[in-house]
C-alpha cells in the first residue's frame, strides 16, 4: 500500500483517482505522460515518475486532478487586477468565473477601486467601493465551487491607504450566532469564507511607520494596529508585504505567487525534503521537477487569451519545499536555518534556476520570471504524509472530526511524522509542535527561509487563544513590534489563534489520550458540540 494512513488513502481516491480507481502509481503514470510525453525524453521522464511514485515530488492538485481530461488546466492560480471603470468590474467579474470554472485558484488587488460613496461623473451616481465587487466575486466563486469538479480559492488585497481600508480588515468578522452555528458545522457557509483577504503594505507604510514627521505616520501606525489585533484574535486580515517590490502587489489565493501583471498565472509543486535520502538527490528532485513544471506551462490550456499571452512573457513557476520541519526533526535540529538547512536551501535555489535556464533553452520557451514559491500544501501534505510546507508539526496528537454522509464523526490520531520518528530513534523530547514553538522563532525562520525564494511563502502561524496569557490586548504592541521588525524581510504573514472559528477539524489532545483511544470511531452527539467541544 502507498499511503499508510487510510485518511491519505481516502483523501486520494475523493480527489484525485480517476473514477475512483486508480491507485497512486496509476495517476503518477497519468500525470507524467500526459504531461511531459512531449518534451522530455524516457530516461527523464522515468526518473521523474519514481520521485512521484516515492512521493519525493509531488505536482499541485490542479496536475493529478487535470492531468489527462479533455481541459488540460494544471496552472494552480490566475492573479488579476481590478481596473475602476465600469468595464473594469464586468472584466474581473468575467476574468474570475473564467478562471474558477476551470478549478485555478485566484487572486484580486482591488487598490486601484475608488471609495464607497466617490461620486461617479459618467452616471452622478455614487460608488459602491471594492468591497461590494469583492463580495460579488466571492458569491460567484462559491456557486462556481459547488458545482465545479474541484473546489477553488480566491484572494482579496486592499492597500493599506485605500479610503476603505479600515472597513476592508472588518469584512470577514462574525456575529455571535454565526459563530455559535459554525461550532456545531464548520461547512456552514458564512460571508466571504471562500475569500482569503490581505492587506498591502508596500515601500511607502515602512517609509511612513519609520519616519514619524511624515503626513502618513499616525495613518500607517493605526493600520497597522487594527491589523495585527484582527489577526491575531480572528485570523484575518492576513499581510501581504512588497518592500522595495511595490510591482508585485499581485498575489494567488494562498500569496505565495506574486506578480506585477494582470492575468498572470503559476502552477505549483512541491519536492518533500523529509523523504530524500541525502543532498545530491534533493538537488537532483529539483531540476528534474522545475523540468516538469516547466512542461506543465506547455501542456495547460488557459481560461482566456490574455492569459496565455501573460504567461509566454513571464513563465512563472513554483517550485516549493515540505517536509521541512520533518526533516528537522530526523536530525534533532532546532526549528531554524541551521547550518545544514542552510545546505540544502542553497541547493533548491541553485538547482531550480541552473534548471530553468537549461531547460528553458531546450523547450524554446521563456525563462520564468518566477521559479520557487513555497505553498502550504494542504491536502497535498496530507498525500505526502509528513509536515506541510515550511510549517511545524501541528500537533502530536489530535482529534480529527469530519463529516461521513449526513453525520459528524470523530477519531483520535496519533501524528503519523510522530510514529516514524520514534522508530527511527528520536526521542519524544525531541519531537515539537507549533505548541512549542514561540511566535518569535516562526517569524523568524520564514523570513530567514524567505532568503532562498523569490516569490513567496505561504505559512500559517498558530497562535494561543486571543484573551489568552500569551495572546491578548496587553501584548498586542509587543507581538506586532516583533512582527514589524520582520516584515521587510518576509513577503507575507498569516496566523491563526486557536479557537477563533467553531467547529474546527482538528482539536489538540494529550498524547495518552489519543493513544487510548486511537483506531475508534466515534459518533459525535449534539450534546457534545456545545461551547465548542467538538472543535479546537
Amino acid at each position: 500500500m502507498t499511503f499508510t494512513s487510510s485518511f491519505a488513502s481516502n483523501i486520494f481516491k475523493q480527489k484525485y483517482s480517476m473514477n475512483g480507481v486508480e491507485s497512486w502509481e496509476d495517476t503518477c503514470e497519468r500525470v507524467v505522460d500526459s504531461v511531459t510525453s512531449q518534451y522530455l525524453p524516457k530516461e527523464l521522464r522515468d526518473e521523474l515518475l519514481g520521485y512521484m511514485i516515492s512521493r519525493k515530488f509531488i505536482p499541485g492538485g490542479r496536475y493529478l486532478y487535470s492531468s489527462g481530461r479533455s481541459l488540460h488546466q494544471v496552472n494552480n492560480c490566475f492573479l488579476f487586477r481590478a481596473s475602476d471603470s465600469r468595464e473594469g468590474w464586468a472584466e474581473i467579474m468575467d476574468q474570475s468565473t473564467s478562471a474558477l470554472m476551470t478549478g485555478g485558484g485566484i487572486g484580486i488587488d482591488y487598490s486601484a477601486l475608488r471609495e464607497k460613496g466617490a461620486l461617479i461623473k459618467r452616471t452622478g451616481g455614487f460608488s459602491t467601493g471594492p468591497l461590494a465587487l469583492m463580495q460579488m466575486v466571492n458569491e460567484a466563486g462559491r456557486h462556481i465551487m459547488q458545482g465545479g469538479a474541484r473546489r477553488s480559492a480566491i484572494w482579496a488585497g486592499l492597500d493599506w491607504k485605500h479610503p476603505d481600508i479600515f472597513d476592508f480588515m472588518k469584512i470577514k468578522d462574525q456575529s455571535s450566532d454565526i459563530k455559535k452555528i459554525k461550532e456545531k458545522d464548520f461547512n456552514f457557509p458564512v460571508p466571504m469564507e471562500g475569500t482569503n483577504v490581505s492587506v498591502i503594505y508596500g515601500t511607502d507604510f515602512f517609509q511612513a511607520m519609520e519616519n514619524p514627521r511624515s503626513p502618513d505616520h499616525d495613518l500607517a501606525m493605526k493600520v497597522w494596529m487594527q491589523n495585527c489585533e484582527q489577526a491575531f484574535s480572528t485570523a484575518e486580515p492576513g499581510m501581504s508585504f512588497n518592500y522595495c517590490k511595490d510591482y508585485e502587489s499581485l498575489r494567488n489565493a494562498c500569496t505565495e505567487v506574486t506578480s506585477e501583471d494582470d492575468s498572470d498565472k503559476c502552477n505549483l509543486g512541491t519536492v518533500w525534503m523529509s523523504k530524500c535520502e541525502n543532498r545530491e538527490e534533493f538537488a537532483r528532485i529539483c531540476h528534474v521537477a522545475t523540468a516538469f513544471l516547466l512542461c506543465g506551462g506547455l501542456y495547460s490550456d488557459v481560461p482566456y487569451e490574455k492569459i496565455r499571452q501573460v504567461g509566454n512573457v513571464n513563465n512563472r513557476i513554483g517550485l516549493g519545499l515540505g517536509g521541512m520541519h520533518e526533516w528537522l526533526m530526523q536530525r534533532s535540529l532546532p526549528y531554524s536555518v541551521t547550518t545544514e538547512l542552510h545546505k540544502w536551501l542553497t541547493e533548491y535555489k541553485q538547482e531550480s534556476e541552473s534548471a530553468s535556464y537549461i531547460w528553458s533553452r531546450k523547450l524554446g520557451v521563456a525563462i520564468p520570471k518566477g521559479k520557487r514559491a513555497i505553498a502550504p500544501t494542504g491536502t497535498i501534505g496530507i498525500l505526502a504524509e509528513t509536515t506541510t510546507g515550511i510549517e511545524p508539526l501541528f500537533c502530536k496528537s489530535y482529534k480529527r472530526r469530519y463529516l461521513d454522509g449526513q453525520v459528524w464523526k470523530y477519531e483520535y490520531v496519533v501524528d503519523p511524522a510522530v510514529k516514524r520518528l520514534q522508530a527511527s530513534g528520536v526521542p519524544l523530547e525531541k519531537i515539537t509542535d507549533a505548541y512549542d514553538i514561540s511566535f518569535k522563532e516562526r517569524v523568524k525562520f520564514q523570513a530567514d527561509v524567505q532568503n532562498y525564494v523569490d516569490m513567496a511563502i505561504s505559512s500559517t502561524c498558530n497562535l494561543p487563544p486571543w484573551g489568552s496569557e500569551a495572546n491578548n490586548e496587553g501584548n498586542l504592541g509587543d507581538n506586532a513590534s516583533l512582527l514589524l521588525k520582520y516584515a521587510k524581510r518576509l513577503r507575507g504573514f498569516t496566523c491563526y489563534p486557536d479557537g477563533c472559528r467553531g467547529g474546527q477539524p482538528l482539536t489538540r489532545v494529550p498524547l495518552e489520550e489519543a493513544l487510548a483511544q486511537e483506531g475508534t470511531v466515534f459518533e459525535e452527539r449534539e450534546d457534545e458540540c456545545l461551547n465548542g467541544v467538538c472543535g479546537v
